[in-house]
This record gives C-alpha cells, sequence and structure tokens, in this order.
C-alpha cells in the first residue's frame, strides 16, 4: 500500500471505530474502549480490534452472553464505513481488560498490544 493512503485510512479507522465504540458504551456493561493495531505493509490482514473491558469478569460475562456477536457486528459496520474489504474478521477482531493489561504487563498497553494483539502475518 502507498504510503499516502495510510493516514486516509487510518483516519477513516479511528473515525468509524470511535462511533463503534461510543455505541458499545450503551449496550454493553463493562465495556470501556476499543483500539486497533495494524502493519500497513499487510493491510487488512494484519489489522486487529481490541475491545477493551475494565474487568476480567465483564468480559468473560460479555463473552458468555453473546455480546461478542454484536461487536463483531459493529466492527464489521465499522470497516465497512471506513471502506476497509478483506479483514479476515475471525482473526480481526479481539477482546481484553484493564485487569489483564495490569496483572500481566504493568498497565503498559503499548507493551501489552505489541506483544499480545499485533498480527502475525
Amino acid at each position: 500500500m502507498r504510503n499516502a493512503k495510510r493516514p486516509l485510512i487510518e483516519r477513516r479507522l479511528i473515525a468509524t471505530l470511535t462511533d463503534a465504540c461510543e455505541i458499545a458504551k450503551t449496550e454493553i456493561p463493562g465495556f470501556d474502549w476499543l483500539t486497533h493495531t495494524v502493519d500497513y505493509s499487510a493491510f487488512p490482514q494484519s489489522l486487529r480490534v481490541i475491545w477493551v473491558f475494565d474487568s476480567r469478569a465483564n468480559k468473560d460475562h460479555a463473552l458468555s452472553t453473546g455480546a461478542d456477536t454484536r461487536m463483531r457486528e459493529l466492527t464489521a459496520a465499522a470497516l465497512n464505513d471506513a471502506d476497509v474489504h478483506g479483514a479476515p474478521m475471525e482473526r480481526c477482531v479481539h477482546f481484553d481488560s484493564e485487569e489483564e493489561c495490569h496483572l500481566r504487563h504493568d498497565g503498559d498497553w503499548r507493551l501489552r498490544l505489541a506483544k499480545v494483539h499485533t498480527a502475525k502475518v
């Protein structure tokens, strides 16, 4: 992908994922925020959208009650709205929690994202 397109895609992703995040905050108890990681040299296969909950318990509860289906729907809609096609949804969407980051990476999200949520394409 040409470098000139990266900022445009990144801006579109941020905007549409922010919308998805705001919707999820009103619908899914314990959901806090989301982020994404991407290696544009392997785009869109490397795209990862990480949905972050306040605690492991809330994450586990959301996943056990089917909220992950809603988060996958919101992710798919956000990617579609950003004109991102071809990201493998089964590998694209991940779930995490603030609690797990604090326990395993001392609250360092940069480190956690690099070690846990970076695509191996």
